[in-house]
């Protein structure tokens, strides 16, 4: 089954980024804006932050965009990515996700993971 509705891609892209609450804490959560951070205090960039940012969710118009922040930070790490999900890649870190197939459910929740495993290698999160 593919999901079409805005609406269930953007709930489905929450829940997976919620599985992961914690170690990632949610800063921001409303029916437009959904935001996940780490918990730990670091630096980001020059600026000493409350928990680095990994990602949000944003409804817009005509799709769902999902900001991914490990895929800017370790582009390196996530070269296996299908070219399903790389054609939704536009930019560095934001994917404009339309539809939603089982497989590329499967795929943005492994890449997920991956981010969390890197981050707290990283001691990011």
């Amino acid at each position: 089954m593919i999901k079409t509705a805005l609406i269930d891609i953007q709930k489905t892209l929450k829940d997976l980024y919620k599985l992961y609450v914690p170690p990632l804490q949610i800063r921001i959560d409303n029916e437009n804006l959904f935001e996940v951070a780490g918990t730990r205090e670091t630096m980001q960039g020059r600026q000493k932050v409350d928990g680095f940012y990994f990602g949000s969710i944003i409804h817009k118009q005509k799709d769902i965009r999902l900001y991914y922040f490990p895929i800017y930070t370790h582009p390196t790490k996530f070269l296996w990515i299908s070219d399903d999900l790389r054609k939704c890649l536009k930019g560095k870190s934001c994917f404009h996700i339309k539809q939603l197939s089982i497989d590329l459910e499967n795929e943005i929740k492994a890449m997920i993971h991956k981010g969390i495993e890197i981050y707290t290698n990283d001691n990011l999160i």
